[in-house]
């Protein structure tokens, strides 16, 4: 039996803002398998389990910018330590030009990125002289650069969140796509975008909270399959109700206007990076501890 300690119960806490003793239960339950436990709670607490897992845990901008023809597009991620720092000028400023740098060189990676010039220098160069001169960390996380016959459309909301679409239609129509996907966060376009560990993990919760329904086994497959499609709907863009009319999916509402869309791509500041929070109380007691 694995020891359940108080960082695990801390961190399923955090990751599913579920009761404490809940997690030490499911942590428990799990032996300690934090992925276990947090599915677990999902199939007992339902989506209450999951209401914390897309916080942002790092600070920085999202950088957008498409060719004056819409038809080359950058939406590019730069991280700091503070949001303070996000919010100067200078950074501010070398966010844009890096997305503008990279929809007209269309660099392979990162590294190649870096090593495009600007300013004097390179990015690389000019990145180093930037942590110098705001002391802070700066770091060019991750790019995704489109190019279409079609035309591009993006939004940026509060620098935090960025979405790059790919489509064919009116402007407007690529607006409205950029901020549904902004509002709404969907996974992938449609069911066959979407990664099959997520259709996974949805169907295992649904087949552990059908068998405690005591249903005939019969129901339980058209309920977990229920559940499974209910899910699919939820996370591609074109099954989601449309956010300026939520009486037709975007599918129907791109159909009406004679639009579609190919592509997109969202970026939330810190998707995934775990910040560091110091425990200055910890730390204190363990410095008086030393000097004991």
């Amino acid at each position: 039996m694995a020891q359940i300690t108080a960082s695990m119960v801390k961190e399923l806490r955090e990751k599913t803002d579920a009761p404490m003793m809940e997690c030490k239960k499911a942590l428990t339950e799990a032996d300690g398998d934090l992925a276990r436990a947090e599915e677990l709670l999902r199939v007992k607490l339902g989506n209450r389990a999951s209401k914390a897992a897309g916080r942002v845990t790092a600070e920085g901008l999202i950088g957008l910018y498409i060719s004056p023809d819409a038809k080359q597009g950058t939406v590019v991620e730069v991280n700091c330590e503070t949001d303070f720092v996000a919010k100067n000028d200078d950074f501010v400023r070398f966010v844009s030009e890096v997305a503008e740098l990279t929809t007209r060189h269309n660099p392979a990676d990162v590294a190649a990125l870096a090593a495009l010039p600007m300013g004097e220098g390179t990015v690389e160069s000019t990145r180093a002289a930037l942590v110098g001169k705001i002391g802070e960390n700066v770091a060019v996380r991750r790019f995704q650069r489109l190019a279409t016959e079609h035309r591009l459309a993006s939004y940026v909301h509060s620098g935090k969140i960025g979405v790059l679409v790919d489509f064919a239609g009116d402007e407007g129509i690529g607006k409205d796509l950029a901020m549904h996907i902004a509002a709404t966060k969907p996974r992938a376009l449609d069911a066959a975008g979407v990664a099959p560990a997520d259709i996974a993990t949805e169907r295992s919760v649904a087949e552990q909270k059908a068998a405690e329904s005591g249903k005939p086994a019969d129901i339980v497959t058209k309920m977990v399959e229920g559940s499974v499609q209910k899910f699919l709907k939820e996370v591609t863009l074109l099954s989601q109700p449309f956010v300026k009319n939520d009486k037709q999916t975007v599918a129907q509402m791109l159909k009406e206007q004679g639009a579609s869309i190919s592509r997109f791509t969202l970026y939330v500041v810190g998707e995934g990076i775990e910040k560091k929070v110091d425990n200055f109380a910890a730390e204190v007691a363990a410095a008086a501890a030393g000097l004991a």
